[in-house]
């Protein structure tokens, strides 16, 4: 009920949004005088932002129409290579450039849509060929489809990396560190030829007990029946899954929200005052970047509920505790993989030395096949986008893939 109570309201406040757009558009028009004065802008600046305010964000493309390679500029095709109930496999092609170092870029299934890491998609196809995990918004999955569980997850690497053959290369952003060190494990066990070349973690929970978060303090203060009863619904009639059981999008947006409460309405009040005097490109930025932020998918229930247990309150992974399906993880077996790790000296998520944990956990990576890096000035949204990505992790990432190709 409450997720029905939360699906009519943001309905009815598409109303007030489309009533507000009209007036909006006839208010901010060129041709209308009104619209260059400081009042008319004022009046602008509060519709823009009841605008936002009652707006009801849906996923974004990724809209990556070329690239530069060499010197070169390139035409890129974004195409599904790939379709299972929860996922598809997006390739992003160079057109004219060669297939080399292939990478798999696992996007997290935490409430952002993929597309959130656009710019790391963008940033690496410079000097390789992308590949991305789009996961399913849980709603639009049919019940029929069955259930999506946490070694499901794994699978779904494990079925990724066979389709793209020998010589891949795996990048896991945030949350997927966990399954993609699993799915290498697993392939290194049974000595795949598919088996990634390299893995890159960046800012993974693999130890959350390791400079604990408010994040990994907020998973262990509740028993798993509160999050049963409480952060679990059904999702409500009007769409594909109906029914299924999920985590909603917007209670982990609210989540992500109360984080940084102060942060965020310091940054709605700039945009309102940089409309008011007209700083585009300040304005623009803004709306680039909560257009993706506030745009949210639902989890699977037992997915997340999995997650919250066997990675957040038995940390499995550093208690030597890991399972798939049934069977123990012998993450010795990894030999052959390059192991980087990366994290940010600011991230307030995913704590110092929890995804660094990996190489205690990985004991049979010979030493010149591996590489941690922390950087400095980074938060966790830092790690894969925006200036410090840029210049530092983005050209670390490419000589690690490089050298161990």
């Amino acid at each position: 009920m409450r997720y029905q109570f939360y699906d009519q309201l943001t309905r009815q406040a598409s109303y007030i949004h489309d009533n507000l757009t009209v007036l909006h558009d006839v208010q901010a028009s060129p041709f209308n005088p009104w619209s260059y004065t400081w009042l008319g802008r004022l009046s602008n600046a509060t519709l823009e932002t009841g605008i936002r305010i009652t707006r009801r964000y849906e996923k974004l493309g990724f809209n990556i129409d070329a690239v530069s390679y060499q010197g070169k500029t390139f035409p890129v095709t974004e195409r599904i290579v790939d379709e299972m109930p929860f996922c598809n496999l997006v390739h992003f092609k160079r057109e004219g450039v060669s297939s080399d170092n292939k990478v798999l870029l696992v996007a997290p299934l935490s409430g952002h849509h993929a597309t959130l890491l656009k710019g790391t998609v963008e940033a690496l196809l410079e000097d390789h060929e992308v590949f991305i995990t789009d996961w399913a918004d849980a709603r639009e999955v049919p019940v029929t489809d069955g259930t999506f569980s946490f070694d499901r997850y794994v699978t779904y690497l494990i079925n990724y990396l066979e389709f793209l053959g020998e010589g891949t290369h795996m990048v896991a952003v945030c949350q997927p560190a966990v399954q993609a060190l699993i799915a290498t494990a697993v392939l290194s066990e049974q000595k795949h030829p598919c088996t990634p070349k390299s893995l890159t973690l960046m800012a993974g929970p693999i130890d959350t007990q390791q400079n604990p978060t408010r994040v990994n303090q907020f998973a262990q203060r509740y028993p798993m029946e509160w999050f049963r009863n409480f952060v679990i619904m059904a999702v409500p009639p009007g769409y594909p899954g109906e029914g299924r059981s999920v985590y909603p999008g917007f209670l982990q947006l609210g989540g992500f929200i109360s984080m940084n409460v102060d942060t965020h309405a310091k940054k709605y009040l700039n945009f309102f005052q940089n409309l008011v005097a007209g700083k585009t490109e300040d304005t623009e930025r803004f709306r680039a970047f909560y257009d993706e932020y506030l745009s949210v998918l639902d989890i699977p229930a037992e997915f997340y509920l999995e997650t919250i247990e066997r990675v957040f309150k038995n940390n499995e992974l550093a208690e030597g505790k890991v399972t798939y399906h049934d069977r123990p993880v012998d993450f010795s077996s990894i030999k052959k993989t390059a192991l980087l790790t990366v994290e940010g000296a600011n991230d307030d998520i995913v704590g110092i030395g929890q995804t660094e944990a990996a190489h205690k956990i990985c004991t049979k990576i010979p030493k010149t096949k591996r590489l941690h890096h922390v950087q400095e000035g980074a938060g966790h949204y830092g790690i894969f986008s925006g200036s410090k990505f840029q210049q530092h992790i983005r050209p670390l990432i490419t000589q690690f893939i490089n050298k161990h190709s």
